[in-house]
């Protein structure tokens, strides 16, 4: 398993694994369409400090994570998908996804890191907060959040508290 830089040749793969698991999995009602990020990883993701990353397996796209520069030294956790065969301990892509955008965002100077979940993925909430993030309310998100309509659930991270994962 690697972790690369989203590249154009994956986009294919990337919006499969993410709309099979949103909608197909999860009943969540949301189409490739109403997900406009995922036609513009540059220009929505990579402006700023902000990235997304590719996690495969032999050339199979198996998991996904994304980090928005949203100023201010915050950034919004977004797109963080495992494919259903690749979850768990035992394969640990969450956890590498994870490591690896906190990783980056330290570096890349960000201080605290916001997410946004619906209520179905109970097992990526206790993941989060396994992993240092706060529930918080809605009205503690910044102002350039990127809120989705299906988000219920929103997080925080403090770096400067949280120097290790997990």
């Amino acid at each position: 398993m690697e972790i690369v830089p989203h590249h154009d040749s994956l986009q294919a793969d990337v919006n499969s694994l993410i709309i099979g698991i949103q909608a197909g999995e999860f009943s969540i009602p949301i189409t490739l369409d109403e997900q406009p990020d995922l036609f513009d990883i540059e220009g929505f993701y990579r402006q700023g400090k902000g990235d997304f990353w590719v996690a495969t397996d032999n050339g199979k796209v198996v998991g996904t994570i994304a980090l928005r520069d949203i100023g201010n030294h915050q950034g919004a956790l977004r797109k963080m998908f495992v494919h259903p065969d690749y979850r768990g301990k035992e394969h640990g892509i969450a956890h590498a996804l994870l490591k690896r955008l906190l990783k980056e965002s330290k570096e890349r100077g960000f201080q605290e890191i916001f997410l946004g979940t619906t209520e179905k993925f109970r097992a990526a909430q206790r993941f989060y907060e396994k992993n240092g993030f706060e529930a918080i309310a809605p009205e503690e998100l910044p102002p350039a959040f990127p809120r989705m309509i299906q988000d219920t659930k929103y997080y925080r991270l403090r770096l400067t508290r949280n120097e290790h994962l997990k």
